[in-house]
C-alpha cells in the first residue's frame, strides 16, 4: 500500500501492518486461533491501543534510561558468572559482581534502573528513595508484590542485591584511531533497605533509600533516553525491553536510513547464540511485540541485517520535568 511499509517477522501466523499507521490500524491475519502465543499477541495489540489513546507526556509515564545501559545491557539470563561482556562497536561494558552474590540479569534490574534514573531527572539529586515499604517500591515498578520461595518480592530483592554490588567498567576503543578510554562505577555508592512487605503494627515506617555514584549520577542526567515508562511495565522479557530501549534510542538520532548487521546486534544483545539464524529469529520474534506499542517505526529484515529508516522517536524531546505519577 502506498505510504506504508509492510513487515513481517520469522513467524508466519502474524503479520502486522506498520510504519505510518497508526496503532488502530494493527492487524492480525492468519493466527492459529486458541494457541497461546496468538492469546498474548492479542493482548498486546489491546494493550498497544489503550497506551495510543494518550502520549507519555499527557499521561505523566515519561521515564529515563542512562544511555550507556542503551548501549550495551544487562544478561536476559543468569550467566552462572561474576563476569559479563557486552559490545557495540567501539563501546564496551562491563560488569563484575562478587562470587557470592553473582550478576544482576533480567527484567527486574532494568526496571530497577529505569527508576532510579527516572527519578534522578525528576529530582535533580542522587539520593533516590524507594518506599516507605518494600512492597511500596514493588507497586512503582509495576510488579505485583508476591512471597514465597518464587515471589516478586524475594526475586527482586536478589536481583537489588547484585544490581548494587556489582561494577560497571564503560570502555571506548578505537584501534583505527588509536584511542582508548574507560571509567568505572557502581550504581549507588550508598544505599539502606529495609525488606519488610508490609508495615507491621505499631512501627514506624523507616523508608529505603539510596544514594547514586557520582559518576552513575551523571550519567542518568546529562543525557538520558526517554522512554515510555507504560511500554516498560508492559513488555515481559528483558529482551524486549531491550529491543524497545535500543529503538527509542536510535530512531531519536536516526537521520538516514542504516543496515545494523545480524553480527553486530548478536554482539549487542548477546544471549549466546552459536548460531546466528538462531539469533535472528529470536530477535525478530521479540521485535514483533515491541513493535506493537512502537508502531510508527519504518525498518526492514534483510538477509545482511536489520535496516532502519528515519521514524518518530517513540517519546519526543521535550525537556525533562517532573513525573507526577511516580517513576516506573
Amino acid at each position: 500500500m502506498p505510504g506504508k511499509t509492510a513487515w513481517k517477522s520469522a513467524t508466519p501466523q502474524l503479520s502486522l501492518v506498520l510504519p505510518g499507521a497508526p496503532a488502530s490500524q494493527f492487524h492480525s491475519a492468519d493466527v492459529e486461533i486458541g494457541s497461546r502465543k496468538s492469546r498474548r499477541a492479542g493482548s498486546l495489540i489491546r494493550q498497544a491501543l489503550y497506551l495510543d489513546q494518550e502520549d507519555a507526556y499527557a499521561a505523566g509515564e515519561v521515564g529515563f534510561l542512562a544511555r550507556a545501559l542503551v548501549q550495551a545491557t544487562l544478561p536476559h539470563s543468569d550467566p552462572k558468572a561474576n563476569e559479563f561482556v557486552r559490545r557495540n562497536g567501539h563501546f564496551t561494558l562491563s560488569i563484575l559482581a562478587p562470587k557470592d552474590v553473582g550478576l544482576p540479569y533480567g527484567r527486574y534490574p532494568r526496571l530497577v534502573l529505569a527508576y532510579l534514573t527516572t527519578e534522578a531527572v525528576r529530582r535533580k539529586s542522587p539520593d533516590i528513595e524507594l518506599g516507605s515499604h518494600f512492597s511500596h517500591f514493588c507497586a512503582a515498578l509495576g510488579i505485583p508484590p508476591t512471597t514465597g520461595p518464587r515471589g516478586s518480592l524475594p526475586q527482586l530483592r536478589d536481583q537489588l542485591q547484585r544490581l548494587f554490588a556489582s561494577t560497571f567498567q564503560c570502555i571506548f576503543h578505537d584501534e583505527s584511531q588509536g584511542r582508548h578510554a574507560g571509567d568505572g562505577f557502581l550504581i549507588a555508592e550508598k544505599r539502606e533497605l529495609w525488606w519488610d512487605p508490609r508495615p507491621r503494627k505499631g512501627e514506624t515506617a523507616w523508608g529505603s533509600h539510596v544514594v547514586l555514584s557520582d559518576r552513575f549520577y551523571r550519567e542518568a542526567t546529562e543525557a538520558p533516553v526517554p522512554l515510555d515508562l507504560r511500554v516498560l511495565r508492559a513488555l515481559r522479557s528483558p529482551f524486549e525491553i531491550d529491543i524497545y530501549v535500543w529503538l527509542t534510542w536510535r530512531f531519536f538520532r536516526l537521520r538516514k536510513p542504516v543496515t545494523i548487521p545480524w553480527a553486530s546486534l548478536a554482539l549487542q544483545f548477546g544471549c549466546g547464540y552459536a548460531n546466528p539464524r538462531h539469533f535472528k529469529k529470536r530477535f525478530l520474534g521479540y521485535l514483533k511485540s515491541v513493535i506493537d506499542y512502537y508502531p510508527a517505526v519504518r525498518l526492514e529484515s534483510m538477509a545482511t541485517g536489520l535496516l532502519l529508516k528515519p521514524s518518530p522517536s517513540h517519546v519526543d524531546s521535550r525537556p525533562a520535568r517532573a513525573n507526577r505519577r511516580g517513576a516506573c
